[in-house]
């Protein structure tokens, strides 16, 4: 599997915010800061990996409306993040209810943060040598 510079970039900007949202989440239902901090970090290597493979999966996606397609992945990966989230909360804590909690909150936040980080990268052609090349021979033909 050939790396994608931005794959890897959508990788870490979504890491950052979805870090912060679960200790902020972790720490506020758990009471316990450290608790958090331990849940937010194990998750940041989890979720890294898990990410960039499910980016790579979509990537090769026939959907071209992309409205669908981001509803689509927003749903498909909070999923994935949600039982992360509430396996590594159950761990850390050793109470699963915990996990169940911050999982839940997360179905949440995260959806939302997930929804408007992807409508940004949509937006955005860093890393889509192509689509930059066939926008530009699109400008010469109409004159722009």
């Amino acid at each position: 599997m050939k790396l994608s510079k931005r794959h890897i970039a959508k990788t870490i900007t979504w890491r950052i915010i979805g870090t912060l949202d679960t200790f902020l989440l972790s720490w506020f239902i758990s009471g316990n800061i450290e608790l958090g901090s331990q849940i937010a970090f194990m998750e940041l290597i989890t979720k890294m990996v898990l990410y960039y493979l499910h980016e790579r999966i979509w990537f090769k996606s026939k959907i071209k409306s992309s409205n669908k397609r981001h509803i689509l992945k927003t749903f498909s990966w909070r999923a994935v993040g949600t039982v992360d989230t509430f396996v590594l909360g159950w761990i850390v804590t050793g109470n699963p209810l915990i996990g169940l909690k911050i999982g839940g909150a997360e179905v949440v936040t995260k959806m939302l943060l997930y929804f408007v980080h992807e409508k940004f990268w949509y937006r955005i052609d860093f890393g889509l040598d192509k689509r930059k090349k066939r926008q530009e021979l699109k400008d010469l033909k109409s004159g722009v």
